[in-house]
Parts: C-alpha cells; structure tokens; sequence
C-alpha cells in the first residue's frame, strides 16, 4: 500500500521533476532557432555574439538573450568540435545560469555542457571563471573549449601555478578563464597584497562554474587556503622532540580517530615532563605547564599527531627526501602543499628527511568564504544531493538532478559483508578472476596506495595482468583510465573523483587516435581516426556482450558521494555495466562508525566464517552510518565557518581598505584623519575630560606628541592661558601639525608626497594585518577550552578578535602618523635606491610565500564540549592539570577537582 508521500509524488511530481519540467519550453525554444543559425556564416556567429555583448551591456537580462545565446554557442561547439549538444545538456546549463549544482551522471558531457552558461554570462563583459579540480584538467578543458568559444568571437584563458605575472593578468582578461580552485584563491590573497592595480591579476567575482563542485565546496571546504612566508630554524628542536614519542605506551595518549586528534594523557604529560628535562630540553626548575614551555608543549603534541595520525603511504609519502601529501579525497600527490603550525615539520623529522624551515601566515582563506565572493556561482558533479541541505544553507545553491540522455542500464548489487578483511579480499579475488575470464572489463575501486598495493600483489600472484591508479602513477593517469575499459582490463584506482578522462567502452578514440599519430607520423589525420573508430567500435560490441565495465569496490568510504563516484564511472550513455560492494567487519567505517544496530542484523542473518551476508537491510543501516558521519561533518564545517566569518569580515574589510587607498587619486584625506584621531586620543589620555587641569599629565602629552608627531610644541605654555580647555589643546595641535605636514607637501612636491603616503599606508596595512592573523590563531586555539567553563567558545571569539581588530587599526593609525612625521626628502639617487630596494622586498616576499593548505582544527559547537555533561564525570575526558575544571567552577582543574581526585 502506497504511503501519502509516495501518492503525492505520483500527483504532483517531485520538487526535482518540476525544475526539469518548468526548462522543457525553454529547450523548445532554443530548438526551434536551430535551422535560423545553420543558416548564419561563421562570420555572422561572431556578429551575433557582438550584438549579443551590446544588448547585455545596455541592460538587457541575460535570462532573456539566453535562447539566442544558447543557440548561437550550440552551432558554434557544433562547428568547432563535431559536437551537437543534446536537450538535457541545455537543461543543465540552464540550471547552472540560474546559480544552482546540475548533477549529471558520468559521461553526459559536462565539460561542453558548461560553454552554455559561461557563454551567456561572459556577454556582461565581466570574465568568468570556470573552476577545476586540477592543473591538467584546467589546461585540457581551456584548449578543447577555446575552440567553441574562439569560433563565438570570445577569448579564453588558462591560470596554472608558477605561470608569469603578465600572462596571468591576460589570462584573467579573457572572456573566460579556466583555472584550478587552489590557484583562484592564492590569486585572490596574492592580489590583496600587491603594491599598485595594475599589478592585481583577478578583475572582480561575478560568475564562477565549479566542476567538481562537492569536492571543492564540501570535501575541502574546512581547509584554508594559506600563503605563508619562512620563519626562524626549528629543525633540530623537532628531530629531538620526535625521538621522545616512540618510548610512549598507549596509556600515555589518547587517540580519537573519528575527530583526527591525538591529546597527551595526565600520564603522557609526567612521562615526557620527566624525559624533557633529564636531557635539559626544559630547563631545572620549569615544567610543561609553565607559559615558556608554550613552544616545547605545541611541537611535542604536533609530534604526537605526526605519529599516531599520519600514515606512510595513506597520507603522505616519501619521494627524493621530501614528504609530499596525497589527497584523500582523490588519491593524488599535492606537490609543494604543506600542513601548516609545525605539523609538516614533524612528519618530516619522523621519517628522518630534511627538514623545511617552518612558515608564518601571511594571509589565508577558505573556499567557502572564496566562493562566497562571487555574485554567481553554478556547479556541475555526478554526486551532490546527497549534500544538497549543506549547498542550500553555506552557499544558497540548489541541486537538480539532470535526466541522462539515454536510460541507465547499470546494475548495482547488494553489498557482500564479510567477517576479516582475509576472506573479504580472498573473495574480491575469485570475483575477478571469473570477470576476467569472460573479458569483462574491471575498475577495482580501493581507499588507500597501501591497499592498491597490496591487491596489485595478490593479482601479480595469480597472473592477472592490471594497472594501478594511484597517486605514484599520476603521470600516466589518463592512459590508464583511457585503457580501462577494453576488453580484458582489469584497473585499481584509489579514487575515482575528477579524473576527467571518461572509462569508455572499447577503449577511447582520441587516445588512441594520438597513439597511433605518434607511431605514424606522415599518415593522413582522417585515416588513422576512421579505421581506430572501427576497431573501438567492434571492440565495444565484444565489451558490451561481456557485460560492460564491472566496478568493484573493496570498501565503502565515509561519504555516499564517493561511492557513487566510483560506481558512476560503469554505465555511461546507456551502456550495460554491474557495481558490486565488498565489505568487512575489520573495516575502517565498520570499525569507528558502523552502528550496534548493524551487528545486531548480521547476527540475526547469521554469519559463517568465509561466507558473505548479502542483504537490503546490510546496505540500509550502512547507508546510515554513512549519513551519520555526513552530518557529522557537516557540523563541523557549518561551526568552522562560524570562526572563519569573524576573520572573514575583517579580511574583507582590511582588503577593501586596500584596494580603496590603491584606486585613490590622492590618500592625503585618509592620513589627515588618521592623524586627527591619534591626536584626539593622545590629548584623551594625557588630558582626560573628566578630571581637573591639576589632574592632568602635560609633561607626557609634550614627550607624545615628540613621539608621535614629531614636533616640540610649547603644550606647557598653552596649558598656562586662561580659558584653555581639552578641546582648544586638541585644535592647536590639529593646526600644527597640518602647517608641518603642508610644509613636506611643499619640501616633496605634491606627486611624490602622495605616492609616499600610499606606499606607507600599504606597508602598514600588511604588516598588522600578518600580526593579526598570528593572534588570531593563536586565539583560536585557545578559545574552545572555554567551553569546560561553560562560556561559548563562538562569543568568546567575536568578542576578543573585535578587540584585537580595534587594536590593530589603532596601531596602523598610529605608525601611519609617527612614519609620516619622520619622513625627508631624499636625493635623487637615494629615492631610486629606495624604491629599488622596496621592489627587491616585495618580490622576494613573492618568492618566499608558498602557498599550503592548513588541516583545519575542529572546535566544539558553540556552548558545549561533546559528549561532556558537567554533572557527570565520567564525560570529563582528561583535562590538563592547568586547564579550567570542567565543573564550571572558574578554578584550575589542579586547584579543584584535579585536587580531589
């Protein structure tokens, strides 16, 4: 019997239903002008998109040039790739001009999809940026689809790492700009700290296309992009500490691997104090909880997460002494990407390499807070309504799901659990080998090299030839994912997200095509690709009849989106194709995350060693693991940006002061203000309103204003007249220091004066903006232990990061005036000097920043520790001796309930 729910969606559709519906009379239209431009000249598809540019650019909407738009670039694509866009590719791009994600399914042409709305908002005149999830795709996608948009009239662009200033700034300028969302936002921070416009790269935020877009928005949205400059030598500091955490037992530390964090226990904390100081690492008479021991604490800790956290091979490998991060959501090596707050160093001093000197933070931000930037932004993925509440509430996007062009004739099995990883991998075996056996191509989906590795050793043994697709391979990764799905292929990939090379069975054309070019350089172009077309063709035949691409997978990932990920690359246009789960108890999500409720259904099935539970009720409750560690996450995320939208008002804020004072004809107003205010607070505090003239401090007021204005004013004498209140004081000074700065006016010229001011005006801005952001830090890894107190970590945050916000604009206020006071004029030759000298600066901070991504720190929801209840001790968990006692009391943990116990 039908539910009401069920009965409704049969009535009225689902939300997703009408969406596509409500596109369907738009598509018409957009068909209905297909024979008018097959008609047009390639001449007149360029005067169509001029006539297009004026109409947008004279206030025109785009939703309303988007039939003519969408047309125009389906003829162009169709003429410059041989490609004709089908119907449910003009829905998606609809859905994506309308700023929401378009799920489609692999295979259904997303890269071409994307040329519609980036087409259509390019008209604005305003670039657009369509954002991948690496350099090759980025590089790939920008010269395939240049070819559309060249044939439009349009000009693109392509932004990579290390690529020269003034081709970045081209590439920026064009039409539409192809870059990697890592770059986006170092571009971004780069520009907010150059020295003039004309060297910003980026030109504005208004309409972006993220592919990809759960992996950007989702999967790295809780890691900061961070530029970051050297700071002093540490190395020997953390090769001593490191030797200190292989002595540790498992009572001296806790590890939570559901939180990824390790913490010392009361016990730990005694051991290490004792070894610390026995080799005079902490001086004779300092502890671990004194405040000099801050840096010792923070670097001992970091080596702890180095060795219990970080994994050889899983997280990170070795290669040419060196220590390079691996993705875990994409299985690739992240060249030049470093963990930031000493972590790198330390996994670097575990593994005995050399070890890089540790880096400040020059300025960071996330991609939430990046992409928010936007005016627009669409998405394309194969997976997103699994997250679709997280899109709607950080970013207001909305998720439809696309039709495919064809049915999908895929089957997905139930999963197969069984007792050890030792049967469930000796079944993954015999499972192959009966595929391989008819020729059924194979993808054979893992989560780390370590397991790639080991199943490419077992198939070694049993004489199965194969490719392995992991991060050691990353070089020859369109090759083999382009090979998987002839006949016979049998693939190990470690993750299958944003390869951008579709498994196509029979193998791919254009690879092969480009093989066989290379082989026969003077053959004739059309030849080669006809008789390759006739062969893949066949070859598919035989595939198809084998059954199509068999993805199996040896484990389920935290997230259903990877999943299905991997079980999307099987079926593809309407190809036949099977996905089979393998499971185990010994697995890691069965291990931390899989429910008592899901042990209770295996041993009511009943389980026998070497057999596998296959049932609907197995993939229910893991599917609400799954959800369970999505919501988890989610969580985390939404309280992480709570934190970063603190920081991220004052970056905005600071950056638009920037830009203001670079696009200002003359700053001279905003150093007079500046100067006015230090004033006002100068006579405030030497001269307070309330008190009496007896009261007042004249003698500091004179040596201030020595200090800080530069100028001996008889402040003594003006304080002797009659009638002289605070106010007058105020004015005379005011009216001083105006003459003095007028008379510089007149010493520089009017010119350089102004370019003075601004150069100083930047420096400043900069140099208290980097020491804001390491209070900042520092602040935020304090302020979560103020949830033991009961005090909202979140208040807390706002509260003391406003301070230190006002502080800083009273500092900068302050050194603007004090350096401006000081300046001379210089010689002709020391001007030169000096402005070589800053040029030398400013490039040589360009050279030592490098670009990182930090591992966010995860920080308890506002007003509570999880899972701590203060009545119960129990949930106390093991606070440190100098901690607040979780009580509530305000006490020291050692001076309360420490104490006690």
């Amino acid at each position: 019997m039908l539910g009401f729910g069920s009965l409704a969606k049969m009535v009225f559709g689902t939300p997703n239903d009408r969406k596509v519906k409500a596109t369907r009379p738009i598509v018409a239209q957009i068909n209905a002008l297909e024979p008018q431009f097959q008609a047009m000249s390639d001449a007149d598809l360029i005067g169509k998109t001029r006539e297009l540019q004026g109409r947008a650019q004279s206030g025109e909407s785009l939703d309303k040039l988007l039939p003519e738009a969408f047309a125009n670039c389906r003829e162009g694509a169709k003429r410059a790739l041989g490609l004709r866009a089908f119907d449910v590719q003009l829905m998606a791009g609809i859905f994506l001009h309308q700023g929401n994600i378009a799920e489609m399914k692999t295979g259904e042409g997303k890269t071409l999809m994307a040329t519609f709305p980036a087409y259509l908002n390019a008209l604005a005149g305003k670039g657009v940026h369509v954002v991948t999830v690496n350099d090759y795709l980025a590089k790939r996608d920008a010269g395939w689809m240049s070819k559309v948009f060249g044939q439009l009239g349009m000009t693109t662009g392509v932004v990579y790492p290390f690529q020269a200033d003034d081709e970045k700034r081209e590439a920026y300028r064009a039409d539409v700009t192809y870059a990697t969302n890592n770059e986006l936002g170092f571009d971004y921070l780069r520009d907010n700290m150059k020295g003039s416009i004309d060297q910003m790269a980026q030109r504005g935020h208004f309409y972006a296309i993220v592919d990809e877009v759960d992996s950007i928005l989702i999967d790295e949205a809780r890691t900061p992009l961070i530029i970051s400059g050297p700071s002093q030598d540490r190395s020997e500091l953390y090769r001593v500490l490191d030797k200190y955490i292989p002595e540790l037992t498992p009572e001296h530390y806790k590890l939570d691997e559901k939180s990824r964090n390790a913490t010392f226990t009361e016990e730990g904390n005694e051991y290490i104090e004792r070894r610390l100081s026995e080799t005079g690492i902490l001086p004779e008479g300092q502890t671990l909880y004194d405040p000099e021991s801050t840096t010792i604490v923070h670097h001992i800790n970091q080596a702890l997460r180095a060795h219990t956290l970080f994994q050889r091979d899983q997280h990170y490998i070795v290669r040419d002494d060196e220590v390079v991060l691996i993705d875990e959501f994409t299985g690739r090596m992240m060249a030049g990407r470093r963990l930031s707050d000493g972590l790198h160093q330390a996994i670097e001093a575990k593994e005995g390499v050399q070890i890089q000197p540790e880096n400040v933070t020059l300025a960071s931000v996330t991609f939430q807070n990046y992409f928010r930037l936007y005016d627009k932004i669409g998405g394309m993925t194969g997976t997103a309504a699994t997250e679709a509440e997280e899109f709607a509430e950080i970013y207001k996007l909305g998720v439809v799901e696309v039709p495919t062009n064809r049915p999908v004739q895929r089957v997905d099995e139930h999963d197969r659990v069984y007792r050890t990883a030792t049967e469930k991998y000796a079944a993954v075996l015999e499972t192959i080998k009966e595929a391989h056996a008819k020729g059924q191509p194979i993808l054979v989906g893992t989560t780390s090299i370590e397991k790639s590795e080991m199943l490419s050793q077992m198939l070694d043994k049993a004489g199965i030839p194969h490719n392995v697709l992991n991060a050691r391979e990353h070089e020859r990764e369109a090759f083999i994912v382009a090979e998987a799905g002839k006949m016979g292929a049998v693939t190990i990939a470690t993750n299958m997200a944003g390869r951008g090379t579709d498994i196509q069975l029979g193998g791919n054309v254009d690879m092969k095509v480009m093989e066989e070019l290379a082989k026969y350089p003077d053959a004739e172009p059309d030849e080669i690709r006809a008789a390759v077309e006739a062969e893949v063709a066949a070859a598919k035949k035989q595939v198809q009849e084998a059954g199509g691409l068999f993805v199996l997978a040896t484990e389920r990932h935290e997230s259903r989106r990877i999943d299905n990920q991997l079980r999307g690359r099987s079926g593809r246009q309407g190809d036949p194709g099977r996905s089979l789960f393998f499971l185990s108890l010994e697995d890691d999500l069965m291990r931390i995350f899989g429910s008592e409720r899901l042990e209770k259904v295996l041993s009511t099935l009943g389980m026998k060693e070497g057999e596998a539970i296959v049932h609907p009720w197995v993939n229910k409750s893991l599917e609400r693991a799954q959800a369970k560690v999505e919501g988890r996450n989610f969580d985390i995320r939404k309280q992480l940006l709570k934190f970063d939208d603190v920081m991220n008002d004052q970056r905005k804020a600071i950056f638009a002061q920037r830009l203001e004072i670079m696009e200002a004809q003359e700053v001279a107003d905003i150093t007079a203000d500046m100067r006015e205010q230090v004033i006002a607070d100068l006579v405030d505090e030497y001269l307070p309103p309330k008190a009496y003239a007896e009261q007042w401090n004249v003698a500091g007021l004179k040596a201030a204003v020595v200090e800080k204005l530069n100028m001996d004013l008889p402040v003594e004498e003006w304080v002797a007249e009659d009638g002289v209140d605070q106010e007058v004081i105020r004015e005379r000074i005011e009216e001083a220091t105006a003459g003095y700065m007028a008379q510089k006016v007149e010493q520089f010229g009017a010119e350089n004066m102004n370019q003075i001011e601004k150069q100083i005006l930047l420096q400043q801005i900069d140099a208290k903006w980097r020491e804001h952001l390491i209070k900042l830090e520092h602040l935020r890894s304090v302020v979560g232990f103020r949830g033991y107190a009961q005090r909202d970590p979140l208040s807390e945050y706002k509260t003391e990061s406003f301070q230190l916000f006002r502080s800083l604009l009273d500092g900068m206020r302050t050194d603007v005036t004090q350096q401006l006071s000081r300046i001379r004029p210089l010689s002709e030759a020391e001007r030169e000097q000096m402005m070589r000298d800053y040029a030398e600066q400013q490039a040589e901070a360009q050279r030592a920043m490098q670009p990182e991504h930090e591992e966010a720190e995860v920080v308890a929801p506002a007003g509570r520790v999880p899972g701590f209840d203060p009545e119960d001790t129990t949930t106390w968990g093991s606070p440190s001796r100098n901690d607040p006692c979780p009580c509530g009391s305000g006490e020291k943990f050692k001076h309360c309930h420490g104490r006690l116990a």
